[in-house]
């Protein structure tokens, strides 16, 4: 893992649907007329794909380096 830290953006995914739950899981503010918990699950949707991306890209580019 210390050789590989762009391992680290998977976390990413885990912190903003596990770890902040509890902080999030509200109704009120409305954000774009949806509940605010609903809101937040919608955007960590569309930030996993990236954060994946990064891990691959990361990971591409250590088996470049490496070859």
């Amino acid at each position: 893992m210390i050789n590989r830290p762009h391992l680290l953006w998977l976390l990413v995914p885990f912190v903003l649907y596990i770890g902040a739950l509890p902080f999030v899981n509200r109704v009120e503010p409305v954000v774009l007329g949806l509940p605010f918990l609903f809101a937040w699950l919608l955007a960590a949707t569309l930030v996993t794909p990236v954060a994946v991306w990064l891990t691959w890209r990361g990971d591409r580019r250590l088996k470049e380096r490496r070859s």
